[in-house]
């Protein structure tokens, strides 16, 4: 049984996320779908969710509503964006890739993959999620499914996935930034920051596409990645290209230290040494980064590279690169922090109402799942306030 709370956040959200599903049957089974994935124990499974809800018809029913009916899950995805920004305004959009482990071949997009993060090989689905995130809460908002080329030039097994002609080839790169773009040029949602981590993607590629459409960045990256110091930088070598640990690495006397304090259970304080310097990308790339017109931020061409690490250890243990008008270091390595609560909130949330949990084989059927899973997510999130307090920068 749900709690009032939730009951409440349940109602009040599916007037707004079923508005555009046109038979009352859909809107029904979207609600009773909603209610399995938060109350089902276990596995959110169709069965588990028509096992709490009523029995084998309804399991044949949900499952048609999910795999094979003909609603659109993309206003729907939109409705649950524009509702979540609105009740819980957001900082930033983080994404996170998600890894999604499958014991058989078919489900679709599953493939054997190399996962660094996790230094093995996985039969696996892999999927970038967008989350609108802020210290008080995060909830995600909109999903790609990355296919491989193994997948879409395969015809029979495409056709039985039912994965539309207009998916093509795409990196995990580009899944993320079209995934961002989506919120603002279809959905009219606000351009605010995005934060990444690109360290296992085309990163400079990332960062091009995002300059060029004007979205402010705050994104991870190797420690090796070329840059060059801007004009006055501290290095002594000019605009000569070096690994940005190295450039990071000769501003020691700029680093500052930035506190913060978990305002959940614990309530522990924490500390941090951040510093920054201006920087541009290798020779050769700086015209491709150029974003005429956008107010404010760093100066031409110019990026901001930021260190942070703990201290008393090897500094800097993180790298990122930013493009934020008007933000100081501080508040970039504040907005970093951001992909902690969007990891904190996906174990403790995500996972529970069930975001990897569709054993299906349909495209469709995936991204229908997905969006649901996400709007149960957010119901149980606004139900308990927005869930445990985040770490504030002081």
């Amino acid at each position: 049984m749900l709690g009032s709370s939730h009951d409440i956040v349940l109602s009040e959200l599916c007037a707004v996320l079923f508005a555009s599903l046109p038979r009352s049957d859909q809107r029904r089974k979207g609600v009773e779908y909603l209610r399995g994935l938060l109350g089902a124990q276990g596995r959110k499974s169709v069965r588990n969710i028509a096992r709490l809800i009523g029995g084998q018809a309804t399991e044949q029913n949900l499952h048609h509503f999910i795999s094979s009916s003909t609603w659109d899950w993309d206003p729907v995805r939109a409705a649950l964006a524009h509702y979540v920004t609105a009740v819980a305004p957001p900082q930033a959009w983080v994404v996170q890739q998600t890894v999604i482990p499958k014991a058989g071949e078919h489900s679709v997009g599953v493939d054997r993959r190399f996962i660094s993060s996790l230094g093995q090989v996985l039969n696996a689905q892999q999927a970038v999620g967008v989350w609108s995130a802020s210290e008080e809460a995060s909830m995600p908002v909109n999903w790609r499914l990355h296919l491989s080329r193994a997948w879409l030039d395969d015809v029979p097994r495409r056709s039985q996935a039912s994965i539309p002609a207009s998916v093509n080839t795409r990196t995990l790169g580009d899944c993320a930034v079209e995934a961002v773009l989506e919120l603002t040029r279809s959905w009219g949602l606000p351009t605010l920051p995005v934060v990444m981590d690109v360290r296992e993607l085309d990163g400079m590629k990332a960062v091009r596409r995002l300059r060029a459409a004007g979205v402010p960045f705050v994104v991870r990256i190797n420690s090796t990645l070329p840059l060059s110091p801007a004009e006055g930088g501290p290095t002594g070598h000019g605009a000569e290209a070096l690994p940005a640990h190295r450039i990071i690495g000769a501003c020691r006397d700029r680093r500052r230290v930035v506190t913060w304090t978990d305002h959940g259970p614990e309530g522990a304080p924490h500390a941090a040494l951040v510093g920054a310097v201006r920087v541009r990308t290798a020779a050769g790339a700086a015209r491709t980064l150029r974003s005429p017109g956008r107010p404010g931020g760093v100066a031409g061409d110019d990026l901001l590279l930021l260190g942070a690490g703990t201290p008393g250890r090897r500094w800097p243990q993180e790298l990122w690169l930013a493009d934020v008008p008007h933000a100081s270091p501080a508040q970039l390595f504040r907005l970093s922090l951001l992909t902690g609560r969007v990891e904190r909130d996906f174990h403790e949330i995500a996972d529970r109402t069930g975001v990897r949990d569709y054993t299906g084989r349909s495209f469709n059927g995936w991204h229908r799942h997905v969006t649901l899973a996400s709007a149960a997510h957010a119901v149980a999130a606004l139900a308990h306030g927005g869930g445990r307090s985040p770490r504030r920068v002081g």
